[in-house]
Order: structure tokens, then C-alpha cells, then sequence
């Protein structure tokens, strides 16, 4: 058998394994670069060689002027921004496929979900990641769910910014005490807005205060190019975070869908505008509402005309939904263990998912070494190739973490620091619901006292008054600061109405 050779820039992934267990350095297994948008699946169990395919592919994508993100959640990809380490096992390696080898580190960012970790803080606004992502975070029901977005939808349309987790609770907590304001809309019974306050204060308690608010990341931030033309890889750092990992899936989701969002149609571009790895997304999808599920789907569906890419890694191809599962079109499967039954079901459910070959594929996968796969994926024409034994390439970057003060050099000297460094709380729900509870609890202004007869009208101050007196007695009046905070708010309502019109913020 031959490998996938195209005559358009490619991913070198490795060289075709003979039967005799040989790698075969002139056959050679690539990916087309503008194939990269059809998305795609890195599979295999816990240490066959996942991470070290990501970061293989992620320095190759980046080499050839493609932007790449990635979830670093055992904190092991940092290595990325290092030259690799010469030595006798990648010489090997690297005789055995027919590899060039140098040692070469590549531009990246280091990023962390709002500032928890290193990284630059990486942070979205409730109302940007809306009713139902939240729902999954907070593992909310169906109707559960559907009162949430309700409560998101009064918040919108009564301009109330929805920017941190206190907005939200402060109008969960007015519409408790006021559910007159949902008539003619709906309802939201006691018992629902409970469940939700109680899910979204055990949410603040664990400290996930941090991740909503501004300044918002502009997920445009993620397409740079270095000046000479090679993609940016960033990495979003997340052992911190490890204890959350529907909080850390579902915030990948919220990038995915505001990439969908905010960026153009390309239709297929040549090379992907980024490339996105999804790692551990098994953590996605389960237990996931049909809702959440369609919303999914959707997005990876109709994302490849926005010119990204998508490669799911998890451990089996059946962690994924066949919806989604679907819609990718390379597969990159390490090798799979059958000590359980569970696992020989797992494993025939793997071989189902790939094209017919002469391989004996559930045996096959049972037998692959460390850094070896079975890998088919599309041609330039966007027929899939054949099913081939690949004895993957060693990454050219540092195959172990990156030493702390080249990662925090790396976050030093990020132009974008000073603009997602520091956390911003302006007005919003919060503070505008906190306004007009004072008003309603300030007492009754009593009835202006009689003016005694003798007492000068303001306007015959006596002979010698300072001007400003007058001035600063009519500033101090309670009149007029009542006036001055009427105008205050409905000019504040009318500007927070035109910014935030939608779910999502405008650009």
C-alpha cells in the first residue's frame, strides 16, 4: 500500500508501517492543509501518543501560516513554545520515517480561564455565554433551562447587562420578589428560580466569579500571524481548573460558537483561518441536553464555511455523537486497549467508524506501539483515502513542559496583556437593580415647610452672596438629585439597549 501523497501543502504525519511491523520512509502519510476545515478526530487510550499528535500537528499547521488553539488541560503542551531535545530516541525515530529533524520552538500565547492559573485571563460575559451553556454548566433540566433563558430574555429586553455571575443572581432575586414582571411572557415559579439561585451561588462559591466579566476576549485575537507569516498557537492552560471540567469544556464551546459568530464566510479557503483541538471531549457531550447537543452539532456543522477546523481528542470515536461524529472527516486513531467487555464493545463500535481495508482492525488496534496510529482522512478532492498503519513523526518542539520562566516570559511580553490583564466591573444589572431598590426604600419626601415671612425669596439674595451658594443649595436639593438619577438612568438604559441588543455582544 502507498501513502497519502498531494501535490498542495500538507501535514507530514508519518511513514506507512509495512506488515513485517517496518516503517516505510518513502510512502508517506499526509493531510492536505485545505483539508484541515472538515474537522477531525485524534482517538486512543490514555498514554498511546494523543498529545504528542497534537502538538505534531499544531507546530505543522502553525509552520504553514495557520493559527491554532488548544486546551493544555494535563498542563504537558507548553512544550510548544520550546525547541525540542536532542537525543538518541528521536534520532531513531526520525531514521525509522524518514524525518528531517531540527529542534524548533514556535510563537505561541498562554492563556487561562479568568486569570485563574498562568496565563493571560481569558474571560466572557454571562450574556455572551448565554442560558444554555450555562445550563450545562450548572447541570440544569430541561425546563430548568428554558426558565433560565427566560430570565436572559427579560434581562435583555429591560436593559439589564447580564455581565458577571451577581448580575444574573440580582435578577433572579428581583423576579422572585416582583414576578409581576414576567407577565404577558411567561412565569418563573419559586421553585425553578430556587434551584437556579442555589446552582449559581455554589458556582460562585467554588470561585468561578473569575471567568465572567470584561473585557471580554475577542475571539479575533486567536487569528494572528508573527510577522513572518507563521500561525500563532494559542494555548489555554487548565490544570487549574481540572476540578471543573464541565466548566472547561463548555467555555471551549463558548469560543467555538462565538467563532461561528463573529467571523465571515470564506466558503473553502486554501488554508484554514484556525484550527481548533478539543481535548478531553468526552466531557462535553456527556450528559448533555438535546439542546445543547443540537446547538453542537450545528456549530461544527456550519463552522467550516467560516474557514475553521475542528479535531475532537478523546479516547474512542464513540465519546462523540454521530451527528458530530459525522462531520469528521480525518480520523487519527492510537491504539486501544479490550481488558474489559466494555472495552471489546468500545472497540468493535471503533472499527465500525472506518472504511472498509484489507487491515484486521480490531486486532490491529490492540497491537499498535506508542506513537503509532491508523489514520484516514480526505484527499484534495475530498474522497477519503485509504485506512493506513502510520508511524507518526516526532514534534520538533519540546516534547515535556516548558521550563515556568519561559512560559512566564512568554506571558510578560504578550501585546495582549494590558488588554485582557486587568478585570473591568462597570455598571450593569447589579448596580442598576441595587439603585432602584434605594429609591423605592427612601422615605416620602415630607411637604416643604411654610417659608417664614421675613425669609428673602432666593432670587433677592442679599447684596455681597456669593453666586455659588445658590448653585451649590439647588445641587445638594433632594429634587434635584432625584431628577438628575431619572435622566441618569434612562439615558444608561437606552445606551446598555443599543450594546446589547442581542445575546451576544456586537462588534
Amino acid at each position: 500500500m502507498k501513502g497519502y501523497d498531494f501535490e498542495g501543502p500538507a501535514l507530514e504525519l508519518g511513514a506507512l508501517v509495512r506488515d513485517d511491523g517496518t516503517a516505510d520512509p518513502s510512502a508517506r502519510v499526509r493531510i492536505p492543509v485545505r483539508m484541515m476545515n472538515r474537522h477531525g478526530l485524534v482517538a486512543g487510550a490514555t498514554g498511546t501518543g494523543k498529545t504528542k499528535t497534537l502538538q505534531l500537528m499544531a507546530e505543522q499547521l502553525a509552520g504553514q501560516g495557520v493559527p491554532v488553539f488548544l486546551a493544555d488541560v494535563k498542563g504537558d503542551l507548553s512544550g510548544l513554545a520550546s525547541p525540542g531535545k536532542p537525543g538518541d530516541r528521536i534520532a531513531r525515530r526520525a531514521a525509522d520515517v524518514g524525518q528531517d529533524w531540527a529542534p524548533e520552538g514556535r510563537a505561541t500565547e498562554f492563556f487561562s480561564l479568568g486569570g485563574v492559573g498562568e496565563g493571560i485571563p481569558l474571560r466572557a460575559t454571562m450574556s455572551a455565554f448565554g442560558p444554555t451553556l450555562l445550563s450545562r454548566v450548572l447541570e440544569l433540566n430541561e425546563t430548568q433551562e428554558s426558565s433560565l433563558g427566560l430570565i436572559f430574555y427579560f434581562a435583555d429586553t429591560h436593559g439589564l447587562p447580564l455581565l458577571d455571575l451577581k448580575d444574573l443572581i440580582a435578577v433572579i432575586r428581583y423576579l422572585t420578589d416582583t414576578p409581576e414582571a414576567l407577565s404577558g411572557i411567561g412565569g418563573l415559579s419559586a421553585s425553578t428560580a430556587g434551584v437556579i439561585l442555589r446552582a449559581l451561588v455554589n458556582f460562585q462559591a467554588q470561585g468561578a466569579e473569575a471567568f465572567f466579566g470584561e473585557p471580554e476576549f475577542d475571539v479575533r485575537d486567536l487569528l494572528r500571524t508573527t510577522r513572518d507569516g507563521r500561525g500563532m498557537i494559542s494555548i489555554l492552560e487548565l490544570p487549574a481548573v481540572q476540578e471543573r471540567p464541565q466548566l472547561f469544556s463548555t467555555f471551549l464551546m463558548w469560543l467555538l460558537a462565538d467563532l461561528f459568530e463573529t467571523l465571515p464566510e470564506v466558503g473553502d479557503p486554501e488554508k484554514p483561518s484556525l484550527v481548533f483541538f478539543f481535548d478531553e471531549a468526552h466531557l462535553l457531550f456527556e450528559g448533555a441536553s438535546k439542546a445543547f447537543l443540537r446547538s453542537i452539532t450545528q456549530t461544527v456543522r456550519l463552522i467550516r464555511s467560516k474557514g475553521v477546523g475542528v479535531f475532537f481528542v478523546t479516547q474512542t470515536p464513540k465519546d462523540v455523537p454521530a451527528d458530530v461524529l459525522a462531520q469528521l472527516g480525518a480520523r487519527v486513531q492510537h491504539a486501544l486497549r479490550a481488558f474489559t467487555p466494555q472495552d471489546a464493545k468500545a472497540l468493535k463500535a471503533t472499527v465500525s467508524t472506518f472504511p472498509a481495508s484489507s487491515y484486521d482492525l480490531e486486532r490491529l488496534l490492540t497491537e499498535l506501539g506508542i506513537g503509532e496510529a491508523v489514520v484516514t482522512v480526505l484527499s484534495e478532492t475530498g474522497a477519503p483515502t485509504p485506512v493506513a498503519w502510520t508511524r507518526l513523526r516526532a514534534p520538533r518542539s519540546l516534547m515535556a513542559p516548558s521550563a515556568p520562566a519561559v512560559v512566564q516570559g512568554v506571558i510578560a511580553a504578550s501585546p495582549l496583556l494590558p488588554k485582557y490583564g486587568t478585570a473591568v466591573d462597570r455598571q450593569s444589572a447589579y448596580e442598576i437593580l441595587a439603585a432602584r431598590l434605594a429609591r423605592q426604600q427612601e422615605p416620602e419626601q415630607e411637604a416643604p415647610a411654610k417659608r417664614p415671612a421675613d425669609r428673602p425669596e432666593r432670587s433677592e439674595r442679599p447684596a455681597g452672596a456669593h453666586p455659588g451658594s445658590v448653585l451649590e443649595e439647588m445641587l445638594a436639593s433632594k429634587e434635584f438629585r432625584s431628577l438628575a438619577r431619572t435622566a441618569a438612568t434612562a439615558l444608561g438604559r437606552e445606551i446598555t439597549r443599543s450594546i446589547f441588543g442581542t445575546a451576544r455582544r456586537r462588534r
